[in-house]
């Protein structure tokens, strides 16, 4: 059985009026039922289940979805995890079905092994590790929570205790818990402070080590690896997700002891991203928890560009956006241990915008005293303002007519003038158009993209995390076995293939290979296949809308039915113009 099949037997067989109606008191009107909405603070209820459709919607926070997102929002766990959960409360079996791979267990198991080895270590003695971080304010219960650790200045510290326990150091290798050059080995980590990285199953994936002395670099990370990667992940997520669902909001810092200090100072709804600008699936990530998202990143130059591209791609996921501008301190970890809790919270409340604190930071490179300084900064925020809706360009124009003296009618013909530049897209026919759909478990565009890059591998380079988001579950794990094995030739070899997956798996590449057509050029087939993915998912929000719409009640829901009626027109356009 398949994660998707197993998703919809888990659907057909859990009525999600019984499952919303454990928390929330339902009552019955009309066809659906309603309630106060668990998901924020409200009197009057906005909370609706359809028992036909087998759906539920929020017409005052926009929460929507089946029994298994109700599950995971309401209870902060993942997919699987809410699978688990009803699975185990009906009786149905799908626990052998989550089976992982025996090598991935082995790596968590080394991982909690390394763990418990670096913990020991901070508690042993008085030690370098212990020293540095009371020295920064950490309490030992702070330190215990997190658990942190320690990595002793020996070259072998951690390899000897692997040896004892029988374990091939190249697994070590391969976790980036042990490096290897000219035939010998040794452990990465060597007088730094350890901090353990959790995914939100609690499960240790990988380390970060913070050097005690002057060595460099300051900060080094796990390595990428097979249960590592940065980009799916967020440091301090699996302690502080309650809290974030229970606030209603997440601050989103840049390094460890920023979410170590905040956690122990009282702001406890915070993590971090990874050493690394966010990502789609971090913000992704975040939207399973929160709808609101503050920005608290460090004052220099280089915090405020991140802070700058962090919140493009939290605002293009549907997150609401807010930047902390903190005075008198370099980092959120030295303002809460300078400031307080309190005064911690007042920066929240002051927070600014996400398009307020992009215009602020447009104004302050340009001198708005001279008439041309004024036309590039108008003409710059134009192209802002661009990305907003209607009613927010609206009330931005205004302040800008206010700030610039120029007048808003001005202002409103410049951001709504039409881009020449931009040429129509030729038309291209569908993958749908160009070839039958054999009877498979997986989508035809998606065993078509598949095949061209077994034949091609240069395609691999053309899937980025836009594309992925397009795609299945069952796909991205293919797809992620063949970078690993990916070597830089031009025809992906299937021989590594072959020992990474499993048997089902590797019958599915040779099906996909056997008996997926492909025609014309592969490049635009394969920007075919890309469209015809896009036009898929499209299709699944189409459907959310009207489904939406038709819970809603006319009189009570007057303006979110216009908010929802406008978001589906704008979506009907997107498929119709890329159609084209």
């Amino acid at each position: 059985m398949q994660k998707d099949n197993i998703a919809e037997e888990i659907k057909s067989r859990c009525n999600i009026v019984d499952v919303v109606g454990r928390v929330v008191p339902l009552k019955k009107t009309g066809a659906n039922h309603k309630g106060i909405c668990p998901f924020h603070n409200e009197k009057t209820p906005s909370f609706v289940v359809s028992e036909d459709k087998q759906i539920y919607t929020c017409f005052g926070c926009g929460a929507a979805g089946d029994v298994i997102q109700f599950v995971e929002q309401y209870y902060s766990l993942d997919f699987r995890g809410a699978m688990e959960k009803l699975a185990d409360e009906y009786g149905i079996p799908i626990r052998d079905h989550f089976q992982k791979d025996a090598r991935q267990e082995q790596y968590l198991e080394i991982n909690r092994e390394a763990a418990t080895f670096f913990y020991k270590n901070l508690w042993r003695e008085d030690n370098a590790a212990y020293r540095y971080m009371i020295g920064r304010g950490i309490s030992p219960e702070t330190m215990k929570k997190f658990g942190i650790g320690y990595a002793e200045p020996q070259w072998d510290s951690l390899l000897k205790h692997f040896e004892k326990l029988g374990i091939e150091p190249q697994l070590l290798v391969d976790l980036g818990l042990v490096s290897q050059s000219k035939g010998k080995y040794f452990d990465k980590y060597r007088n730094r402070v350890i901090f353990p990285i959790l995914n939100t199953r609690g499960k240790i994936i990988g380390f970060g080590g913070r050097a005690i002395g002057e060595d460099n670099p300051k900060y080094l990370n796990s390595s990428e690896s097979s249960v590592f990667m940065k980009k799916n992940n967020l440091y301090g997520l699996s302690l502080t997700r309650s809290e974030i669902t229970k606030e209603g909001s997440a601050i989103l810092v840049e390094g460890y002891m920023d979410v170590i200090a905040l956690y122990q100072g009282g702001v406890r709804n915070c993590c971090a991203s990874l050493g690394t600008a966010l990502t789609e699936n971090q913000a992704r990530l975040l939207k399973r928890y929160t709808n609101t998202v503050y920005l608290s990143y460090d004052g220099d130059q280089a915090g405020q560009n991140a802070a700058l591209r962090g919140m493009d791609i939290l605002y293009r996921e549907g997150l609401q956006v807010k930047v902390l501008q903190m005075e008198g301190a370099k980092d959120p970890d030295e303002f809460i241990k300078k400031r307080g809790r309190d005064a911690f919270l007042r920066l929240m409340k002051d927070a600014l915008p996400f398009m307020e604190y992009k215009l602020q930071v447009l104004k302050s490179a340009h001198d708005l005293i001279s008439t041309e300084g004024r036309i590039r900064f108008l003409k710059e925020a134009a192209v802002l303002l661009r990305q907003l809706s209607p009613v927010e360009i609206d009330a931005y124009i205004s302040k800008l007519g206010e700030d610039t003296g120029i007048a808003p009618s001005a202002i409103r013909l410049e951001v709504f003038q039409k881009d020449e530049s931009r040429e129509p897209a030729r038309h291209r026919a569908s993958p749908e158009e160009e070839i039958e759909s054999p009877a498979s478990r997986m989508d035809m565009g998606e065993r078509c993209i598949l095949k061209l890059i077994l034949r091609n591998g240069s395609f691999l380079e053309r899937i980025g995390e836009e594309e992925l988001a397009l795609m299945s579950g069952e796909t991205v794990k293919l797809l992620s076995r063949i970078r690993e094995s990916y070597r830089g030739e031009e025809v992906i070899s299937l021989e590594p293939l072959r020992e990474s997956l499993e048997e089902q798996d590797f019958a599915l590449i040779e099906d996909i290979l056997e008996k997926t057509p492909v025609t014309g050029s592969d490049d635009d087939f394969f920007q075919d296949c890309i469209n015809s993915l896009q036009q898929r998912q499209w299709s699944e929000m189409e459907k959310d809308l009207i489904d939406r719409l038709s819970l809603a009640d006319e009189e009570e829901n007057y303006d979110k039915i216009q908010e929802i009626t406008q978001e589906l027109m704008d979506l009907q356009k997107l498929k119709n113009r890329d159609r084209r």
